[in-house]
């Protein structure tokens, strides 16, 4: 008598964070439970420690350097070339945010407007520097040139909703200026980040721009705030989380920008623009001698 054939066993996806180019597990392996709308467990997500952070920050630190240098022509490329990638895994992405309770009208309308913020700030790469910078006129012989430079490792806290969109929207206007980024993804809906480290692994982004974390505000939130290598924050935030960066910032000296906006208002054309990338420049001065 023959036996009756089993049925096929699924694989099993196991997600992982990205820093420094490469999928990593939590530094303590410890992991949370995600479900999708059904109610249904989905996928046991990497819980990021004080420890990863720490190394996702070392990481885009060695990465900024480089990616500073690249021309604004080149990051211009690069962010198109990330947009093109996401257009054509936009279905893949739209149903990411389906499974977890989003209407399918509002996720594909949010991945091509996440489409086309990222070539929005691809077209301000090489055009930024020409309206934050300018020629001073002084009262001496001397030129004097204004010009904007990176301020090196951003922090961004993206929101809950959307949770693709709204990473986006924070991540490009900080690395079109050649920063590097440290992202700390949606608590709630952590899985639409995953797939997109996964993209970003096989665009033509270097190892270490990008560096996206899974976890818990609660615990990761004092560590960005104090980290004294993280030069900026970008922050979707309720008040006990801006009180915390705030302080941790006046003490560690940087640079913090909240967002208010959640839900609908990332759709909006106001969620994108200069003002974005200039909270994440810093004006350098320089004077040389007429005739030297």
């Amino acid at each position: 008598m023959s036996a009756k054939p089993m049925g096929r066993l699924p694989v099993t996806k196991t997600p992982k964070v990205y820093i420094g180019g490469a999928f990593v597990r939590s530094e303590s392996a410890r992991t949370f439970k995600v479900t999708g709308r059904d109610g249904a467990f989905f996928a046991n997500i990497p819980q990021c420690t004080r420890k990863d952070l720490r190394n996702a920050v070392e990481a885009a630190a060695k990465a900024g350097p480089g990616w500073a240098r690249r021309t604004p022509y080149n990051r211009a490329q690069i962010l198109y070339r990330l947009a093109e990638m996401l257009e054509a895994r936009s279905a893949e992405l739209a149903g990411s945010l389906v499974l977890f309770g989003a209407r399918e009208a509002d996720a594909r309308r949010g991945m091509a407007v996440g489409v086309d913020r990222l070539i929005h700030y691809a077209g301000w790469c090489d055009k930024y520097a020409q309206l934050l910078g300018s020629v001073n006129p002084v009262a001496s012989a001397h030129f004097n040139f204004t010009v904007p430079e990176p301020m090196g490792v951003v922090g961004v806290i993206a929101p809950d909703s959307p949770p693709l969109l709204g990473l986006l929207s924070m991540i490009a206007p900080v690395i079109a200026s050649g920063n590097t980024v440290v992202a700390l993804a949606s608590e709630r809906v952590p899985y639409p980040a995953i797939l997109l480290g996964e993209m970003l692994a096989t665009s033509d982004l270097p190892g270490g721009v990008v560096n996206l974390l899974t976890g818990f505000r609660r615990e990761l939130v004092p560590t960005f705030a104090t980290h004294a290598h993280l030069r900026a924050i970008y922050a979707s935030a309720g008040p006990e989380d801006r009180r915390a960066l705030r302080l941790g910032a006046a003490a560690s000296v940087k640079r913090v920008r909240f967002t208010g906006t959640e839900g609908a208002g990332w759709f909006a054309d106001s969620a994108q623009g200069l003002d974005a990338i200039r909270d994440f420049v810093e004006l350098k001065t320089t004077w040389h001698p007429i005739g030297s």
